[in-house]
C-alpha cells in the first residue's frame, strides 16, 4: 500500500476498560480500522490522563488503576479516514476523536 505525503491522522482517546458489546473496545476499533482497509493503527497506554469527567486515572502503585488511558492512533488518506469516522460513532460512546493532517515521510514494510 502506498501512502501520499499528505494524509490524515485519526486520534482516539478512550480507556482500558471501555468495552463495545462485551468486547474490548481498543481491540473492536482497531479490528475494523483493518476490515476497512486503512493503512495502520497502534494503540498507546498512557501512565496519567483524565477526560471529560475530569477522574484521573494513574498507574501510580499506591493508585493502581485498570482503567489507564489509551490513544489509538491511525493514519490515512482523509477519504478513508471520513468514511472510518461513521463507524467510530457507533463505537465510542465515551471518550474523544481528533482529526488533523500530517505529512508522511515513510511507509515501509519488509515485504516478507
Amino acid at each position: 500500500m502506498h501512502l501520499p505525503a499528505q494524509a490524515e491522522r485519526l486520534r482516539i482517546f478512550i480507556g482500558e476498560a471501555d468495552r463495545h458489546d462485551g468486547r474490548l473496545l481498543s481491540e473492536v476499533i482497531v479490528e475494523e480500522a483493518r476490515k476497512t482497509g486503512l493503512a495502520g493503527a497502534t494503540v498507546l497506554r498512557g501512565i496519567m490522563g483524565y477526560g471529560a469527567n475530569s477522574r484521573v486515572h494513574t498507574s501510580k502503585i499506591l493508585r493502581l488503576s485498570e482503567d489507564m488511558p489509551l490513544v489509538i492512533e491511525i493514519v490515512d488518506i482523509p477519504e478513508k479516514i471520513e468514511t472510518f469516522l461513521r463507524t467510530l460513532d457507533e463505537l465510542v460512546t465515551e471518550g474523544l476523536v481528533t482529526r488533523e493532517p500530517v505529512e508522511v515521510l515513510f511507509y515501509r514494510h519488509s515485504g516478507g
